[in-house]
């Protein structure tokens, strides 16, 4: 997915997150800003600790920082 969007939008400036890549559903048109799924981010991140620590890394080192006006949108999908 990642890969189309950026073939896509090759002139646009997009910030991606590192290390979540395959979690990539999709990008946000006016602000072109890439849409993550929180499962799949949390599923990366399970291969190198447990789910609880995997929730708390996400929820604290990645979801909570702002980066700017094109930090990426996390979708709480199930």
């Amino acid at each position: 997915m990642l890969d189309k969007i950026l073939d896509n939008y090759s002139d646009e400036e997009i910030l991606i997150a590192d290390g979540f890549d395959d979690a990539v559903i999709g990008i946000e048109e006016n602000s072109m800003r890439l849409i993550y799924s929180v499962h799949l981010c949390i599923e990366i991140l399970k291969d190198e600790m447990n789910e609880i620590d995997a929730m708390e890394h996400f929820t604290y080192n990645v979801s909570g920082g702002y980066v700017g006006e094109k930090t990426p949108i996390w979708c709480w999908d199930i």
